[in-house]
């Protein structure tokens, strides 16, 4: 085993120079490229002072549906949002690309990471639609490796025996509102949680110190 992977091993040298942020999205639909991305949300991660992975800083946004998107009517009753709500304050997702994109170059920045790579639960999902956002945006200085992903429902499957969130997250101990769900900031709240979980018990199951 590679000697710096340390239980305080620094971050930048735990996933190969990457940077892990916590990625959910709540959408109008399951296709990327014709669907509205309704809901961003990101948990960045830091270590504490004994080496375990812990949640950082969170960010949320309610975005706008793009000019022509679809809106899914079984994807709106499955996530309870209604896209047109006076009160969720949305914004562009060019805006919310630049805010994200700001917050997490500076945080990768401070550690030395090279590159930030999307954790998510399904995280194929989470990255088809934020790769589709800034595709459509143009947005730059995109932080986020294009295609790398760290999935906790494989992650979960392997430790836990189980890939649905709650389940797995039941599994790990870890608290979970059925209530609360499908909201992108709990979910990825939850998600970081889970994955912190993960880290964390590989780095004491494996001596690797």
């Amino acid at each position: 085993m590679d000697s710096d992977l340390t239980l305080k091993a620094p971050l930048n040298s735990r996933f190969r120079g990457f940077f892990p942020v916590v990625i959910d999205v709540e959408t109008g639909g399951l296709e990327a490229r014709t669907d509205a991305l309704l809901e961003l949300a990101a948990v960045t991660l830091t270590l504490n002072d004994v080496g375990q992975l812990v949640l950082d800083q969170v960010f949320m946004e309610h975005i706008v549906p793009f000019e022509g998107s679809k809106l899914q009517p079984e994807a709106l009753a499955f996530n309870k949002i209604d896209p047109f709500h006076p009160f969720r304050f949305a914004i562009s997702e060019q805006e919310a690309l630049k805010k994200l994109f700001k917050l997490i170059n500076q945080a990768k920045k401070a550690v030395k990471c090279q590159r930030a790579v999307l954790v998510g639960h399904n995280a194929w999902f989470d990255l088809s639609f934020l790769n589709a956002a800034i595709a459509r945006t143009q947005v730059k200085q995109n932080p986020f490796h294009a295609f790398t992903c760290f999935d906790t429902a494989t992650l979960s499957g392997i430790f836990y025996g189980q890939t649905v969130l709650s389940r797995a997250m039941h599994q790990s101990g870890i608290e979970f509102d059925s209530k609360e769900a499908h909201s992108a900031k709990y979910d990825a709240v939850q998600t970081a949680k889970l994955f912190c979980n993960i880290v964390n018990l590989w780095y004491e199951k494996k001596d690797v110190r």
